[in-house]
């Protein structure tokens, strides 16, 4: 199966999401990402749970929402509400892990936990048999445009081998420096979904460049 492809608003032009949505769902890419940053966790602000909310009706798409936020629980409501499918949160910024990914079960959404490059995988081993999706930070989250840190797909084969030892079949996502180049780098490690901001909005051709994203 080729991967999921989830271009991130973050790279979009705010003033016009509605034309960026109609871009995503243009390109035959599967799922929009949204990067919800505090200030304060990451060195950024971008929106909140009004911005999904306006967005769902003009496409189809999943929608992914990445919470890089302290407390994610305060959030979670809101953003099921929003129209939000996958919710993921930070290890790093929650205590009650376990809680946050029981709650967004129970609103009938899907569960995401993240981690930084400096976070390794051993942290959330536990949680693995709570997730539907796990999203590795190849870059340090706050801004797009980034490289990619290529040491951080050793993290995806750990994963890919964790969740064939355990019987799982929670997705792996990797988001930051995702270009056709690293794409490439990131199938071979056993992705499941790739996350695109700069490299799909700076891109003439979005159809062409999702197809080079997948592989094909």
């Amino acid at each position: 199966m080729s991967c999921i492809i989830a271009p991130s608003v973050l790279a979009a032009d705010f003033s016009n999401l509605a034309a960026a949505a109609a871009d995503i769902d243009d390109s035959g890419a599967e799922w929009t990402h949204l990067d919800v940053m505090d200030g304060s966790f990451v060195p950024n602000l971008t929106f909140g749970p009004k911005m999904a909310a306006d967005l769902r009706p003009h496409t189809s798409s999943v929608f992914d929402v990445h919470l890089m936020v302290w407390r994610p629980e305060d959030y979670i409501d809101e953003f099921a509400r929003s129209g939000a499918d996958y919710i993921t949160f930070h290890a790093e910024a929650a205590v009650h892990s376990h809680r946050i990914l029981q709650s967004i079960r129970k609103l009938g959404k899907k569960t995401g936990i993240s981690i930084v490059p400096a976070t390794p995988v051993i942290l959330i081993e536990e949680l693995l048999p709570l997730v539907d999706l796990v999203l590795v930070m190849t870059v340090n989250p706050g801004f797009g445009g980034q490289v990619l840190i290529p040491e951080c797909l050793e993290k995806v084969k750990t994963l890919v081998l964790l969740r064939e030892k355990k019987g799982l079949s929670f997705l792996i996502s990797v988001d930051g420096g995702i270009n056709e180049t690293t794409a490439a780098q990131a199938r071979a490690a056993g992705v499941d979904v790739l996350v695109a901001g700069s490299a799909f909005f700076n891109a003439r051709d979005k159809k062409a460049l999702v197809s080079q994203l997948k592989g094909r």
